[in-house]
């Protein structure tokens, strides 16, 4: 087996045809800086390196956009119908990223990697976005520790180191992932 930093995770993407084809279900909608994120790319990088099948069917689907013209639930939940009617199966959820900081209580966010900055671990920090044949990875904390199966806080922030450790436990990811290894956030450099 190759080395787990040596992954492709755009050929990972691409090859996996359930993934692939909800992803241009996103892309047709035309949705600033719209992708996927999340347990989309986590899950299926991590069942590989656990060497298991991954289907995306088993989580949300979470879409990501950036429109601050666009700040209502209602449209997200239109989104997700339209989404629903073009790939049934998946368990779509979408969400703006200029209005989650009002519920996350953060400052505004200024794009979708921005947003991604405040989640709780760099390894969920990471989305994916398809321009025809191509597949795009947006990272803002890399893909070191996704490759590596590190759990790692984004912050030292007593918030957010909280929600990651109940995160942690809620999900059972180190059940499922056992060689999942659980480290603090990375020192400014």
């Amino acid at each position: 087996m190759r080395h787990p930093q040596d992954i492709d995770i755009a050929a990972l993407i691409r090859a996996d045809a359930q993934r692939w084809t909800a992803l241009a279900a996103v892309e047709a909608l035309g949705l600033p800086q719209g992708c996927i994120g999340a347990g989309f790319v986590r899950n299926l990088v991590w069942d590989h390196l656990h060497g298991r099948a991954s289907d995306c069917r088993d989580a949300d689907v979470d879409v990501l956009f950036f429109d601050p013209g666009r700040p209502s639930r209602d449209y997200e939940a239109e989104l997700e119908s339209r989404l629903a009617t073009a790939v049934p199966g998946l368990s779509w959820s979408v969400r703006n990223q200029a209005r989650m900081h009002e519920r996350n209580g953060d400052l505004p966010y200024t794009s979708v990697a921005d947003a991604m900055r405040f989640w709780p671990e760099t390894a969920t920090a990471i989305a994916v976005s398809r321009a025809g044949g191509t597949c795009r990875i947006a990272a803002p904390f890399g893909l070191h520790d996704l490759r590596g199966l590190v759990l790692r806080p984004t912050s030292s922030d007593a918030r957010k180191v909280a929600a990651f450790r109940a995160r942690i436990a809620a999900k059972g990811w180190l059940d499922r992932w056992p060689r999942l290894s659980v480290r603090p956030v990375r020192k400014a450099q």
